[in-house]
């Protein structure tokens, strides 16, 4: 498989299951890929992106000592130190807090859980697009993220009316001109813009600051 260059892509892998390390090996290369090391924990990684500087790094979350989040610790420092090597998490589970912030550090990245590691064109295409500047997320991990915002939409305080009134302030209309778009006084309009910021969790500030607030926080929630 290409590298950035045109060269073959280069891969160091990091797992401590050695079995499915092997296996993942053994299926990059058939697909092309060159894995120049291989490693069962997050320090020996470490060493091998700095002296091999591959091209991609396919790293476990969980890794010894402790089977803790080492490998995800190892993952940050090549993000850190070594910017452009990419990097494919796996793991066995779904963990959102860890994933994310790994994701929200750029481009070359992604996460799947290891049993889309059987699914071998989806794995390789996958990291394909990695290694070549793109990102993955797994399903699994996008339905557990759409299922956290639905339990933590701040929306969901507000009443119906409520929600007009703040989708009305979104779309730039003033108190006056939310009153007659909603055939509603100004005055009752006002009371729900000042219900709306308590229930936004918007301190107490200069209400146009907090209107713009509360604008961005239902544009995000959207």
């Amino acid at each position: 498989m290409p590298g950035v260059s045109g060269m073959t892509c280069r891969v160091v892998l990091a797992d401590d299951d050695v079995l499915l390390r092997e296996g993942v090996a053994s299926l990059l290369q058939r697909s092309g890929f060159d894995v120049v090391g291989q490693t069962g924990d997050g320090v020996t990684l470490l060493d091998l992106v700095g002296s091999l500087r591959p091209d991609l790094a396919i790293v476990d979350i969980r890794m010894p000592p402790g089977h803790s989040t080492k490998g995800l610790d190892a993952a940050r420092a090549i993000r850190r130190d070594a910017p452009e090597v990419a990097i494919l998490l796996l793991s066995a589970h779904i963990e959102v807090d860890q994933a994310l912030e790994l994701l929200n550090g750029g481009t070359g990245v992604g996460y799947l859980l290891k049993s889309r590691v059987t699914d071998v064109d989806d794995f390789v295409e996958s990291a394909q697009r990695v290694a070549r500047g793109g990102s993955v997320i797994d399903p699994g991990l996008v339905n557990e993220l759409v299922a956290a915002r639905r339990r933590n939409d701040p929306l969901d305080a507000l009443t119906p009316r409520e929600r007009e009134v703040l989708e009305a302030m979104a779309e730039g209309y003033s108190n006056a001109g939310i009153a007659r778009k909603l055939y509603i006084n100004e005055g009752t309009v006002e009371k729900h813009v000042q219900r709306i910021f308590p229930k936004l969790r918007l301190s107490e500030t200069g209400d146009d600051h907090r209107r713009v607030l509360a604008v961005l926080t239902f544009l995000d929630a959207r």
